[in-house]
């Protein structure tokens, strides 16, 4: 009931929004005026270090620019460091309060968001965060010497002006619901940064020089290839706002780095840092132990949280000829014994990824519904036909009439229709030519994981590589999609939009750098893209991501790995204190270093 009186209102009002704050559905939890996150300990003293460990797959960095493409920047740089007009909450989803701004107006046609800066923002160098900061920081990020995934994102807006010092407004090209978020979510720096005798710097030299953001947080002492100190700043401007109080209480983060996760997982145990979260199910269940965990000087934990699954993924890259055909990709995820991997690897640790929208409103499930189908009929024949059936489900090799022999069968006739037949020792094409991919990984221990595919596919005739490379060529490769198959965590959300086209549209697939790996290349996608973009209600939106779910998965793009519904956890518990229980859709190293505190931090002056 109370969602067709919100729809009704939607449909009968025609004011603007304008508010302290702004969410995708209209549905902001906490009320103007409040005085705290519920999630935070708004009294939690200030103090002390928070030692971490680097969460990035590379081993050091090179750049204090975290928008740049070449090079790598240190660990948790860009949120500290960054504040932007709108920020979230941990306990809610698609909403954001003012920030930089003090308040947003979306005009009633919503072609446009009007944000009104705080007086007292400010950057790091003291100097007042205006206007034009945030058009200059807008426009360096859809310019040419940033991630792609900034103009994909930013896509639909059609251009940024300065009303006066104090307020900017965000013109659209279409009606959006999301934008004034996105736009809202934006890193604002300084117009000084990267400025050298007077003159500006083209950003993609912008290396080294220290940021001017407006974050809590600056660069403290580094030491190249072992840590970076983040210093929390005294004069933060912001840190007596409402959505701040309660948060940011380290005087030092210090983030850690070690060459592999074996030195990692050592020097936890020798507590040399306070908190790390833990990916492999293998360590989790074997080597999270000693006797610091017995004295409970380090905790174990799961904490369980709601946000999406993501779809972590074998992602096949559909631009190679092996790989173009839908069911030459459908067959090599046959070969994929998820269940027999869960238990003899993952320790049964990990529920199996089914579909791009997992633990969402937004996953497709059973039959397409009447609004799923008047999406997808008009691309009727140029979809797989499946696609107006049944949801996708991963293969299994457990159950009634269910083994990985009756897989690989299937997967052979799939072959056999595609043109390859297995003779002469290996499947072949018709031209004799024989079927081998490569595997790319920037790590040599990924094997482990891969091996037992490889020896399914070696069944079908099929000669699937190993190739390790170190990661900045790893990254090229991805960058340039110079490989055939390889593993990609790409992260969900409950409120899909704008990211979809960086990662499934046809122009991003021939973008470097862009997030669409598999090379996905359909007008029906991107109809189904711009349905999802362009949704005025939840009631819109969910039927386009659906279908979109629907056509994805079974055109095969993606073998589907497997995730987890909670954050693995050690920390110091001599050390660390929080406030339970964990806001449901939180990061977890996000939540720690946002609102945990130091037990008994040293007072001020001593």
């Amino acid at each position: 009931m109370r969602g067709l009186l919100l729809l009704l209102a939607s449909m009968l009002a025609t004011p603007s929004w304008a508010a302290y704050g702004y969410a995708l559905w209209d549905d902001l939890k906490y009320p103007a005026g409040f005085t705290a996150f519920g999630y935070v300990n708004p009294d939690a003293p200030k103090g002390g270090e928070l030692r971490l460990v680097s969460n990035q797959r590379y081993s050091t960095f090179d750049k204090y620019n975290p928008f740049t493409i070449k090079g790598s920047p240190p660990a948790y740089l860009a949120n500290l460091l960054f504040d932007s007009l709108l920020a979230g909450s941990m306990d809610e989803t698609a909403s954001g309060y003012g920030l930089l701004a003090e308040d947003v107006d979306v005009a009633p046609d919503r072609m446009s968001a009007t944000f009104r800066l705080r007086k007292e923002a400010r950057f790091h160098n003291g100097s007042p965060v205006q206007a034009a900061d945030v058009k200059h920081s807008y426009d360096t990020l859809i310019g040419p010497y940033t991630s792609p995934a900034y103009k994909s994102l930013l896509e639909d807006v059609a251009g940024c002006d300065v009303v006066d010092a104090q307020t900017v407004r965000f013109r659209f090209k279409k009606p959006n619901r999301e934008l004034p978020l996105t736009v809202g979510g934006i890193p604002v720096f300084s117009r000084a940064w990267g400025m050298e005798n007077g003159k500006a710097k083209r950003f993609d030299e912008v290396v080294t020089d220290t940021p001017i953001g407006s974050g809590p947080y600056k660069i403290g002492p580094v030491r190249f290839g072992k840590d970076i100190t983040y210093v929390r700043d005294p004069n933060y401007w912001a840190r007596g706002l409402a959505i701040k109080r309660g948060s940011h209480n380290f005087d030092r983060i210090t983030v850690k780095i070690y060459k592999d996760n074996t030195a990692r997982l050592e020097a936890l145990k020798a507590v040399e840092f306070d908190m790390m979260t833990f990916y492999s199910a293998g360590d989790w269940a074997r080597r999270v132990n000693g006797k610091r965990f017995d004295s409970g000087e380090l905790v174990k934990n799961e904490f369980a949280h709601r946000q999406p699954a993501g779809f972590q993924s074998y992602v096949l890259n559909s631009r190679k000829p092996q790989l173009s055909d839908r069911r030459v990709r459908e067959a090599l995820g046959l070969a994929l014994d998820y269940e027999w991997m869960n238990r003899q690897m993952f320790y049964n640790g990990y529920p199996r990824v089914k579909d791009l929208f997992g633990n969402t409103d937004c996953a497709a499930t059973g039959q397409p519904s009447p609004e799923e189908t008047a999406l997808l009929q008009p691309w009727k024949g140029t979809l797989p036909e499946t696609v107006f059936g049944p949801m996708y489900e991963p293969p299994k090799t457990e159950g009634t009439g269910q083994s990985l022999r009756a897989n690989l069968r299937r997967a052979q006739a799939l072959l056999k229709e595609a043109g390859w037949e297995y003779r002469d020792g290996a499947l072949r094409n018709a031209q004799g030519k024989a079927f081998t991919l490569e595997y790319l990984d920037s790590k040599e221990g990924g094997v482990r994981t891969v091996s037992p595919w490889m020896r399914n596919l070696e069944k079908l005739g099929i000669q699937l590589k190993f190739a390790s490379v170190d990661f900045a060529l790893y990254q090229q490769r991805l960058d340039k999609f110079e490989f055939e198959i390889t593993s990609i965590n790409f992260p969900g959300t409950h409120n899909p939009g704008q990211q979809l086209a960086d990662i499934f549209g046809s122009k991003a697939a021939d973008t470097e750098n862009s997030g669409n790996y598999m090379g996905v290349k359909s007008p029906a996608v991107d109809a189904l893209v711009a349905a999802a973009v362009g949704a005025k209600t939840k009631a819109e939106l969910l039927p386009a991501c659906r279908a979109l779910d629907r056509v994805i998965m079974h055109s095969h793009y993606l073998i589907p790995q497997w995730t987890l519904m909670s954050h693995r956890m050690v920390y110091n518990g001599r050390r660390l204190a929080f406030k339970p229980p964990m806001p449901p859709y939180a990061g977890g190293e996000d939540w720690v270093m946002q609102t945990w505190w130091a037990k008994n931090p040293p007072q001020e002056g001593k």
